[in-house]
C-alpha cells in the first residue's frame, strides 16, 4: 500500500490536520493510502518508506520522492492543483 507523509514542527497539530484532510480525500477518491503525521525531526526517518511527502514547511533539502504544499490543503487555495500532483503520485 502506498504511503503519504506529512510533516510540521511538532507532528501534533498542523500535520494532523493536513493528514485527516488528505486521507478523506483520498478515500473520497478510492485511493487506499496510508497517511502518516511526523514532526519535522524524524521526516529523515520516515521519508524512506514513503510514497509522498506533503510538506507544511518549507524542506530544507530535496527529496526523490514527490514534495506537495502543504499549505494548500490547509487554506484551500491551490489545492486541487496539489490534489492532482498526490493522485498522480499515488498511480
Amino acid at each position: 500500500m502506498k504511503k503519504v507523509i506529512v510533516a510540521c514542527g511538532s507532528g501534533v497539530a498542523t500535520s494532523q490536520t493536513v493528514a485527516s484532510k488528505v486521507e478523506r480525500i483520498l478515500k473520497e477518491r478510492g485511493v487506499r493510502a496510508n497517511v502518516e503525521a511526523v514532526d519535522i525531526k524524524s521526516l529523515d526517518q520516515h521519508i524512506r518508506t514513503s510514497d509522498v511527502y506533503v510538506a507544511i514547511t518549507k524542506a530544507s533539502k530535496d527529496y526523490d520522492i514527490p514534495t506537495l504544499n502543504g499549505i494548500a490543503f490547509l487554506t484551500g487555495m491551490g489545492m486541487e492543483e496539489e490534489i492532482q500532483k498526490l493522485m498522480d503520485a499515488l498511480k
